[in-house]
């Protein structure tokens, strides 16, 4: 299980509603001591299999972005709306992580890209073994561009590697403005950071100027964007920034541009 948040061991992992077996980390609790950290050999084994997504990934040229969000942040709206834009340029499938249902995943099947659904049962995070099953399920032949939505989580995540080249980050204007503040490690290891729902803003008392103090104590690398996915503000500069920073990462993406 994990240390920070005592989330299931051995929890019934499905992939497209199929059973994935039970999931343990590849490690046994009994065998192992917990530190002050995460378990050790648990990340050893999860860093191995990202290592091997990884070259993967390099090999078929597909550029990663890994997304993170505590639940209700606007994850599966900005994705939706991100596919949409960038599927004339480029070949997309999601990987969507949720605890229980498949909601996101559905919303998602409406852009006619293809989807992969992973629920985690107990588990609050993807790991990289779970992502190595989902690419069995996958023509990665012919695919550019994979979107990770992961579990609506902003702490056990931020630990796990998934063999990705880019990771976003979520901050809504409904959360507060302290939230990387809150959670150091996930925002700390972002690329890339996103403030999400702009057109409410004004009407959930969101201090911009806060929240961008904030991201810059704490994530001053990553860039920023703002966006409501919902009216389309701020997506055109979004979609250019993450297909700009894939470039930097990707081989793919290295001689293209978004479009809109």
């Amino acid at each position: 299980m994990c240390k920070q948040c005592g989330c299931g061991e051995g929890g019934r992992v499905q992939i497209n509603g199929c059973d994935a077996g039970t999931h343990t980390h590849g490690h046994e609790h009994a065998s192992h001591h917990h530190t002050g950290e995460l378990n050790i050999p648990l990340l050893d084994a999860n860093a191995r299999q990202a290592e091997r997504n990884r070259g993967y990934f390099e090999a078929k040229n597909i550029g990663v972005v890994n997304i993170f969000s505590s639940p209700g942040s606007g994850k599966t709206t900005l994705i939706g709306e991100t596919v949409r834009r960038l599927a004339g340029n480029h070949r997309i499938a999601v990987i969507v992580g949720d605890l229980a249902t498949d909601n996101d995943a559905k919303r998602l099947q409406q852009t006619g890209v293809p989807v992969i659904q992973i629920t985690t049962g107990t588990m609050c995070h993807l790991d990289a073994g779970m992502i190595a099953e989902a690419l069995k399920r996958l023509d990665t032949d012919h695919l550019d561009l994979l979107i990770i939505e992961n579990v609506g989580n902003l702490v056990c995540p931020a630990d796990y590697d998934l063999g990705e080249a880019l990771r976003v980050v979520l901050l809504s204007t409904t959360e507060g403005e302290d939230k990387p503040l809150k959670y150091p490690p996930m925002f700390h290891t972002a690329d890339i950071a996103v403030i999400t729902k702009t057109d409410i803003a004004e009407a959930a008392g969101f201090d911009r100027r806060q929240a961008l103090a904030s991201l810059e104590k704490i994530a001053h690398h990553a860039a920023v964007c703002e966006v409501s996915a919902r009216t389309g503000q701020g997506m055109d500069a979004w979609c250019d920034e993450l297909v700009h920073a894939l470039s930097h990462k990707t081989a793919a993406f290295s001689h293209t541009h978004a479009h809109h």
